[in-house]
């Protein structure tokens, strides 16, 4: 094969594609651009081990399999534009990069507030140069911390910095539970118990107004008018997908780049989409298109997508059969893990107890019409080896829409 496919994207997403690509039999030419000066490296440890001093940064470092070892790395470098039309990117430094194919991997960034007040003093954690500026203020001396958002970074840096011997850790968010939106009231009960226990504090059912401070935060104002004393913020409200550059092609960036059931991106079939950017139909659900930002989609995608580029640009036709994935994630906080197979989120309104109890070790299972969509076990070990019980069970489970949901 000759030509050209540009993937765009350095993460984990733009590596696995890249693999994936050669996997799939495609020989032409891989040139994988990305904006961070490292080579793709594992995000999920920056707010846990490495940024309690666990982990050195370089540990972090995928090694891209020897099939991928002929792939061209542009670091340092961003994609700015795209012409899809002319089957063209531009870069940062204003060269355009010409392709037969191309791979949407560009990930997301942390979002940020918007409020008033110094930038000084806040953090946000996604790059080993986040991870490194915010250890280096978590281990000052009686430093009092302020993370806003009970979500999973928000509640893994407030469990490493309790860990840390940080003075006081407070976390803020509006709704009224920690993770509840993705876990329910329920598991969000037993965690918010589990953080105080360990010395967390909680401010929850209100938001952050502004900050106090004028070179450097030292106070977060919440919407009820309580200010809480801050040297450090750390923001944990969201996730933006970086979807800039394709501005101007008629595509759908709602909410990251949304695609078809095959990858997919404008009903181009040269151009797919991967990992935390990409919004796909889960055929093993409802069919409705997210973005889902857990630790097994950019391979998952990256395996489907990289199949259906390569057969298009071979001159034949992607496998008929339409992406579905069985979501996992697992998050580290204090001394317990949380691990989860499925989509518990689709199944809120109807959360059980499988095994344990809230209290301890339990296995929490999440339904939508009657059937099994997702699992979660919350404490030690032998709660993780429960869940993974579950995981066979689930990938029989027939797609919600075969039931006319």
């Amino acid at each position: 094969m000759t030509g050209r496919v540009v993937v765009a994207g350095a993460s984990m997403g733009g590596l696995r594609a890249a693999e994936q690509l050669r996997a799939a039999g495609w020989t032409g030419a891989i040139t994988v651009v990305g904006d961070e000066p490292h080579m793709p490296y594992n995000r999920p440890p920056l707010s846990k081990d490495v940024l309690a001093g666990k982990a050195p940064f370089e540990s972090l470092a995928f090694t891209p399999k020897a099939a991928a070892a002929d792939v061209e790395w542009k670091l340092g470098t961003t994609v700015v534009a795209a012409r899809l039309a002319e089957r063209t990117v531009v870069l940062d430094d204003g060269s355009e990069l010409p392709y037969d194919g191309l791979v949407v991997a560009t990930g997301m960034r942390p979002r940020r507030l918007r409020c008033p007040g110094p930038l000084a003093g806040r953090h946000t954690v996604r790059t080993i140069a986040d991870a490194q500026g915010l250890r280096d203020e978590l281990t000052r001396p009686g430093a009092r911390v302020v993370v806003v958002g009970a979500g999973f970074i928000g509640c893994e840096v407030a469990a490493t910095a309790v860990g840390l011997g940080v003075r006081e850790v407070t976390v803020v968010d509006p709704l009224p539970l920690p993770m509840v939106g993705p876990l329910g009231d329920l598991l969000g009960r037993a965690l918010r118990q589990r953080h105080e226990q360990r010395g967390v504090r909680f401010a929850l059912g209100t938001g952050v107004a502004g900050f106090e401070g004028e070179e450097r935060v030292t106070g977060v104002v919440l919407s009820d008018g309580t200010v809480l004393p801050a040297d450090v913020v750390v923001e944990c409200v969201g996730s933006v997908a970086n979807t800039e550059w394709l501005d101007g092609n008629g595509l759908d960036l709602t909410d990251g780049v949304l695609t078809d059931e095959q990858l997919r991106v404008g009903g181009r079939p040269e151009v797919v989409a991967v990992g935390d950017v990409a919004r796909f139909p889960n055929a093993r659900y409802d069919g409705v298109s997210r973005r889902v930002e857990h630790w097994s989609i950019p391979t998952d995608t990256a395996k489907h997508a990289a199949r259906t580029l390569a057969a298009h640009l071979a001159g034949g036709h992607a496998d008929p059969a339409p992406f579905a994935p069985l979501p996992t994630f697992w998050s580290d906080q204090h001394d317990f893990r949380l691990q989860s197979f499925g989509a518990p989120a689709l199944g809120l309104d109807d959360v059980r107890v499988l095994d344990g109890d809230p209290g301890g070790d339990v296995l929490v299972g999440y339904h939508a019409d009657g059937r099994l969509v997702g699992v979660v076990a919350l404490g030690g070990h032998g709660a993780a080896m429960g869940v993974a019980r579950y995981r066979a069970q689930l990938l029989k489970q027939p797609a919600l829409t075969a039931q006319g949901t």
